[in-house]
């Protein structure tokens, strides 16, 4: 990972090449990246971690996830890579909803870099407890030191190369991930009887685990469960590590080939962590209690395996975790170096005082994420849980909406941002009936209706708003 963050150096000259990768990843690259930043440590660890816990239950998330991925890339990648081209090679999600509504005050631009910036300290720090429980089960370190090494690690090869680098290491990371998901749970069926013998044993320890449509205790799950499992597929449409990918390949043509590598990996992938949870319940002794129930994969990788093979497997886990964190910090980065430096501080920077920037940027936005993860009981699909929403909800409905109507303002843009992430803020502090509804949900609803009203009420965009839009469609 260093030698490619190196070579990556190398071949980062300006602020497009550090935040886009010059916009020329091929398509596996760009799946395959797609879909380990996406991932993340909670795939080897908060999705087994769900099933061990909760059984065949976690199958609506699974179903949600997979749902909203082909969407993402059927309906929002072609557009967007196209679109943010067009208008002046906008690089950022906030830069291109500046250009899209040409909002010269740079209010819509800056708000929008106030939520990424808000909800990737969360999700980054996701990335950074996932690390720490890592290092602490392999090495036995104090949980603290677990989460320094991780972030030493993640922070030097982002810093050094950029985009170019996260998109290579993320390659990589994904292939690895990808062998481990596939491997550890067929060699777990394998020592606890095979595939018939493991559903018995499950169902007699407790059959409710076998159940979609009930919770381990036995209860019917209710619609709000469902709905909320379900709805995490909605946040895909509002990711901007994600989105970045999509605007980065080299050509638009490429995406209907990634698109079908992206959905063939997640859906594999998440299969694999599925097959995992299950086989934990038989194999793992003494049982795996709250956070700790987040470690599954690693006792059974670590009970199954010789250590050189534990070894490698287990280095999949620190994949996950770095291909998400890198691609959240830097993000955040640009974040930090164009839509706040550039655009408030320095407009005459140039690209490579603003690369600098985005580096700077980056140690500052990891401290920060590191300050967050420094509890050792927090739990990782938790806190992609809260981050998840929170851009889903603020960055989901006025994606979709500025990319299909011509007729959205920026002012409607401005009420959606606002109104999904304080959504999602808000609700999270709720509890009780109908607020145990995951918070993206309320938080997509409200953001598109408040995108509606206030573009309805306000006036119409100007003719050069609806030409550009125009053209836009006719290329696509």
């Amino acid at each position: 990972m260093f030698a490619i963050g190196w070579l990556a150096w190398r071949k980062t000259h300006n602020l497009s090449d550090y935040i886009l990768g010059g916009r020329r990843i091929g398509p596996w690259v760009a799946a395959l990246s797609a879909g380990a930043s996406d991932m993340s440590g909670w795939l080897l660890l908060g999705l087994p971690g769900y099933a061990y816990a909760s059984g065949v239950e976690s199958l609506w998330l699974i179903i949600g996830l997979l749902i909203g991925t082909w969407c993402n890339w059927r309906f929002i990648a072609r557009r967007l890579r196209v679109y943010s081209e067009q208008v002046n090679n906008a690089l950022t999600l906030p830069a291109f909803f500046r250009e899209r509504f040409n909002d010269h005050s740079h209010v819509l631009q800056v708000t929008s870099a106030i939520f990424v910036l808000l909800f990737f300290m969360f999700y980054t720090s996701s990335g950074l407890v996932a690390g720490g429980k890592l290092f602490e089960t392999v090495f036995d370190l104090p949980y603290h030191w677990a989460v320094t090494t991780g972030v030493v690690v993640i922070v030097i090869y982002t810093f050094s190369g950029g985009f170019l680098a996260v998109s290579w290491t993320d390659l990589i990371q994904g292939i690895l991930m990808f062998a481990a998901l596939l491997i550890v749970p067929v060699v777990g069926f394998q020592a606890t009887g095979g595939i018939e013998v493991s559903w018995h044993s499950i169902a007699n320890k407790n059959p409710q685990l076998l159940n979609m449509f009930s919770n381990s205790q036995g209860d019917a799950l209710g619609i709000i469960s469902i709905i909320s499992l379900l709805a995490w597929g909605l946040g895909y449409f509002g990711q901007p590590h994600i989105l970045a990918r999509f605007k980065a390949i080299k050509h638009a043509e490429d995406l209907g080939f990634a698109r079908r590598i992206a959905v063939s990996w997640s859906a594999l992938c998440m299969l694999g962590a599925l097959l995992v949870g299950l086989v934990g319940i038989v194999f793992v002794q003494p049982e795996l209690q709250g956070a700790d129930s987040e470690k599954v994969f690693m006792v059974l990788v670590s009970s199954l395996f010789h250590p050189v093979i534990a070894g490698v497997l287990l280095a999949a886990i620190l994949a996950a975790i770095m291909s998400t964190a890198d691609s959240q910090l830097l993000v955040s980065s640009s974040a930090l170096a164009e839509d706040f430096y550039k655009t408030l501080l320095r407009p005459q920077a140039s690209d490579g005082e603003l690369v600098m920037v985005g580096r700077g940027a980056v140690i500052l936005v990891a401290l920060i994420a590191y300050s967050i993860a420094m509890t050792p009981d927090s739990k990782v699909l938790d806190l992609v849980a809260y981050a998840w929403a929170g851009f889903g909800a603020a960055f989901g409905p006025t994606l979709i909406l500025a990319l299909y109507w011509k007729r959205m303002h920026r002012n409607g843009a401005i009420a959606g941002i606002i109104t999904g992430g304080c959504t999602v803020v808000i609700w999270k502090q709720l509890q009780g009936g109908w607020f145990d509804l995951y918070e993206i949900v309320p938080g997509f609803i409200l953001a598109t209706l408040a995108i509606i009203i206030v573009s309805h009420f306000s006036a119409k965009p100007n003719a050069e708003i609806l030409h550009k839009h125009q053209q836009v469609t006719d290329l696509i």
